[in-house]
């Protein structure tokens, strides 16, 4: 089973911040996965639509100035990272899941991909681009048909994994709450992997690796490691996040 480090490893350093991918590298997580917005012509990692719990400032991040976010820092430690850096920062030591939580022009986001591929050691298969907005992915495979898709969901539909195949996915993302042995079923008779978000106990992390999901989406890649190879002496304690 496939760990993906939500937001870098955020139970251990500032959330979608070079430091969080840094530690999600460090324990030797599959994979990032990154939230980013468009803000003033750039491209930014980072997950709240509002400012006031990341950086304890007011107001809407789409509303400042590429200058403004840049002089923001994450709890106060860690400065926001474009695409751009935080792609450069990994350097295609593993996968990266980039989510889509704003409109983001398919171009702009391309060239970013085009830059990192040429510039930053990535094979494009190890870039996953990811949205609970379906037609911003559909618009993104008319326009790149090759490139890999998540399509992400916070209910287990009638139809099961149909809106997924429908788009052409690599994969389809679950809320751990609504994730059932038939949508997993549904998505490997798909030919589509399953992650489930956002994982961080130990049980959750076990009965779903029995019920053969690809990948978990965790807060705390480290502690999900250990879980899955095992080992004992694992504090089973509560891992709060937002």
């Amino acid at each position: 089973m496939k760990i993906w480090a939500h937001r870098g490893a955020s139970f251990e350093a500032p959330e979608n911040t070079l430091a969080a991918f840094s530690r999600a590298i460090d324990s030797h997580a599959f994979g990032i996965e990154l939230d980013v917005y468009a803000v003033d012509g750039e491209r930014f990692v980072f997950h709240d639509r509002y400012l006031e719990r990341l950086t304890a400032s007011p107001g809407r991040l789409l509303d400042l100035t590429q200058a403004q976010v840049k002089g923001l820092k994450v709890f106060g430690q860690q400065p926001i990272p474009t695409l751009r850096e935080a792609l450069e920062h990994i350097a295609g030591r593993c996968h990266v899941n980039i989510e889509l939580k704003g409109d983001i022009p398919s171009q702009s986001l391309l060239l970013d991909i085009d830059y990192v591929l040429e510039k930053a050691l990535f094979q494009p298969e190890q870039l996953l681009v990811s949205s609970f907005n379906h037609h911003w992915l559909q618009r993104l495979k008319h326009r790149r048909p090759n490139i890999n898709v998540g399509a992400l969901t916070t209910c287990c539909p009638l139809d099961y994994c149909d809106f997924a195949s429908r788009l052409n996915a690599f994969s389809v993302h679950v809320d751990v709450d609504f994730v059932t042995q038939e949508l997993v079923d549904d998505a490997h008779r798909r030919a589509l992997e399953v992650y489930v978000f956002t994982v961080d106990e130990g049980h959750d992390i076990e009965e779903l690796h029995e019920m053969g999901v690809d990948g978990i989406f965790t807060n705390h890649p480290s502690y999900a490691q250990k879980i899955i190879e095992g080992l004992p002496g694992i504090n089973r304690s509560p891992l709060w996040h937002y």
